[in-house]
């Protein structure tokens, strides 16, 4: 194996590349470039992508992060302990809804919880998600593993999500056959591990799949759009389309079918304003795209009436040098 000491984009990749979602992340085929001797590596180009994980990058920036490109199925884990949220699993299975991928839920740690208290987690997993496959799993006892390698083939790439202290390092460890990621014990009290994953990989799996495992995420904030949304809200989307009037604002309306199921326990409340809140969060970052973009409109006609005169001058110039004026 070469190990190479540097590496670096080259002049194309920042060319094309219109903002930092365009540049090569982890699981990206790229074309390199070889040195005489290997001692550096350079980018030349990243080949199309045919899907990307992605989040709105946290804080108030209305950038996209890629946290996984060219997956084909992605695994959020999760535990039926202090991790365990139903709002934020929506967020994960909504971003995977754009992505493409399939989305796998890994309840790990089954071990520190009854059975029965795992078996209601689970359901309640799948009262989200029609699609999404719901597993239980013990990393440290080795339990539930099998079904996890069943989606290891060759030409698979898998990457794994979750909070930090959930199991990842400890699956990816049992996955590999060794201690390939750090562990950390899990603290008495909150039943949590500590964050021990500080940076993404990519690692080739033995069974011949992609493996590729993040740091804890601690926000997971929409880089989405509404068609999105309402295909991993598809219950919600559905009584929408039953009410009475087609501009219905589900607000006390004549004839609102969701307002009658959230009367009626049909439809859980506490579902249907988290996709109010998803769906204001999209609205908010889709006016902040329009603001960067026309800002970034206008420093490029800037930019080209400044290049424009400046040319103009340059050609005065010449003019006057060469006693053409």
């Amino acid at each position: 194996m070469v190990t190479t000491r540097s590496q670096r984009l080259g002049g194309k990749v920042w060319h094309d590349a219109e903002n930092d979602a365009d540049l090569p992340s982890v699981g990206d085929w790229v074309a390199l470039d070889r040195g005489e001797n290997c001692d550096e590596v350079i980018i030349r180009e990243r080949l199309p992508r045919f899907s990307r994980f992605s989040r709105k990058m946290p804080g108030k920036s209305a950038q996209e992060q890629v946290l996984a490109a060219n997956v084909d199925i992605v695994v959020v884990v999760t535990d039926p302990g202090a991790d365990f949220n139903l709002r934020r699993m929506e967020r994960y299975l909504t971003l995977i809804e754009r992505c493409g991928a399939r989305p796998v839920v890994l309840l790990n740690k089954a071990d520190l919880f009854p059975e029965k208290h795992c078996m209601n987690a689970a359901e309640e997993l799948r009262n989200l998600s029609r699609v999404a496959e719901i597993h239980t799993t013990s990393a440290k006892e080795c339990r539930g593993l099998d079904v996890l390698r069943g989606y290891l083939k060759p030409g698979v790439t898998i990457t794994l999500v979750g909070s930090s202290g959930v199991g990842k390092s400890t699956l990816v460890n049992q996955l590999l056959g060794g201690e390939w990621q750090e562990t950390s014990e899990v603290n008495e009290v909150t039943g949590r591990g500590r964050h021990t994953t500080s940076h993404r990989e990519l690692v080739v799996l033995p069974e011949g799949g992609l493996l590729i495992d993040n740091p804890g995420v601690r926000e997971i904030q929409m880089w989405t759009d509404e068609f999105t949304l309402r295909e991993s809200f598809a219950d919600v989307d559905d009584l929408a389309a039953q009410c009475r009037f087609t501009d219905c604002k589900h607000e006390g309306d004549t004839g609102c079918v969701i307002q009658l199921a959230v009367e009626e326990g049909s439809l859980d409340p506490d579902r249907y304003q988290s996709y109010l809140r998803l769906e204001e969060e999209i609205e908010e970052l889709n006016r902040r795209r329009q603001k960067r973009r026309m800002a970034t409109e206008r420093w490029a006609k800037r930019n080209r009436r400044v290049k424009a005169r400046n040319l103009a001058d340059r050609i005065e110039l010449e003019k006057e040098e060469r006693g053409e004026a």
